[in-house]
C-alpha cells in the first residue's frame, strides 16, 4: 500500500492538502481474478484501508468485481440494474462507512443476451445510486499475441454524465475512454474526472502516465484514476499506477503495483486559484 500522501512535487504546486477546504479521495488498486466473492471481499477490505485514511470518495478499479478466465464470464454474472450482489455490496459499503462510493464497472445486463453493459456507478454516504455511467468507447487493441475486441463482449454507452456531490462536480469515464478527450470537453467545467481502469501494461507502460495528467491539465481538475495492476489468473497483466493527479498535472500520490489505495487532499479553492490564474477553459474558442 502506498503511504505517501503528500509528495515535494504536490507541495510545488500550491496543493495544501491538510487544508480545512480539501476533501480526501482514495483511489483503490486491485488484481482481480474470476471468482466474484473473493473480489469483493478484497475490495472490503481495501475501502476500509482507505476509510482509515479519511477518504470521504473511494473509488474501485474497473472490472474490480471480475476478471473472468474468458471475456464471456462478465456476461454469465451480469446483473439487472438496481439489484444483484456486487450492487448490493456497493451499497451496504458506502452506507456502512458513511462514504460516497465509485463501482469502478460492474457488469449490467444490455440490450443483447450476449453482452453486458461495462458500467460505473455511484453511491452516496446513505447507499444510494445517484448516478450510472456506460463505458462509451470500447477497446480494441493487436500487437503481437496481444489482441482485445471490447465489442464482442460489451455493448457501447451512449451518454456523456456529471454527477453533483457535496465536495465536487464529478465526471465519469471509464478506462479507454481516457484517449478521447472530446468526451471531457463534453462534461463541462468539472472539479474530478473519475478513470477507473484496467491498461494492459503494453498500452499502459507507454501511454498512462502521459494520458492522465493531460485530461487534468487541458481540464483544469483532479483526476482520480483508480486501476488493476498486476498478473491475474487468465495470464493477462495489468499496469497499475494508480494515481490521483491535480488540476496543475501534479501526482499527489501513485502505487505502481500490488493491491493497495492512494489517498489525497482535493481542494476547490485551489481549482478556483488555478482557473483564475490560467482562465484556458474560458479562452476556447472551438466547440463552444
Amino acid at each position: 500500500m502506498s503511504t505517501r500522501l503528500r509528495s515535494t512535487r504536490a507541495q510545488q504546486s500550491g496543493q495544501a492538502e491538510g487544508d480545512a477546504a480539501a476533501t480526501r479521495i482514495a483511489a483503490v488498486q486491485m488484481a482481480s481474478g474470476p471468482r466474484v466473492d473473493a473480489n469483493l471481499k478484497e475490495a472490503a477490505r481495501l475501502i476500509e484501508i482507505a476509510v482509515g485514511q479519511g477518504a470521504r470518495l473511494v473509488a474501485l478499479p474497473e472490472y474490480f468485481g471480475i476478471m473472468g478466465m474468458q471475456d464471456t464470464d462478465k456476461v454469465a454474472v451480469r446483473e439487472q440494474y438496481g439489484r444483484g450482489p456486487i450492487q448490493e455490496f456497493l451499497a451496504d459499503t458506502a452506507r456502512k462507512h458513511g462514504i460516497w462510493l465509485v463501482g469502478g464497472s460492474v457488469p449490467l445486463v444490455a440490450s443483447t443476451s450476449s453482452k453486458v453493459m461495462n458500467t460505473s456507478l455511484v453511491y452516496d454516504d446513505q447507499g444510494n445510486c445517484v448516478a450510472r455511467y456506460d463505458k462509451i468507447h470500447l477497446f480494441g487493441f493487436e500487437m503481437g499475441s496481444e489482441s482485445y475486441s471490447e465489442e464482442r463482449t460489451i455493448e457501447h454507452g451512449k451518454q456523456v454524465v456529471v454527477v453533483d456531490t457535496p465536495f465536487a462536480r464529478i465526471g465519469l469515464s471509464i478506462c479507454y475512454d481516457l484517449r478521447f478527450p472530446e468526451l471531457y470537453r463534453a462534461m463541462g467545467e468539472v472539479d474530478l474526472i473519475l478513470v477507473p481502469s484496467a491498461f494492459t501494461e503494453t498500452t499502459g507502460k507507454a501511454h498512462w502516465e502521459t494520458l492522465i495528467r493531460a485530461r487534468a491539465i487541458e481540464n483544469l481538475a483532479y483526476v482520480l484514476a483508480p486501476a488493476q495492476g498486476g498478473y491475474h489468473v487468465n495470464g493477462r497483466e495489468t499496469h497499475g499506477d494508480s494515481m490521483i493527479v491535480d488540476p496543475w498535472g501534479v501526482v499527489l500520490d501513485r502505487l505502481p503495483r500490488g493491491s493497495g489505495v492512494v489517498v489525497a487532499g482535493m481542494n476547490r479553492t485551489h481549482i478556483k486559484r488555478l482557473r483564475q490564474s490560467l482562465p484556458a477553459l474560458q479562452h476556447r474558442t472551438l466547440g463552444r
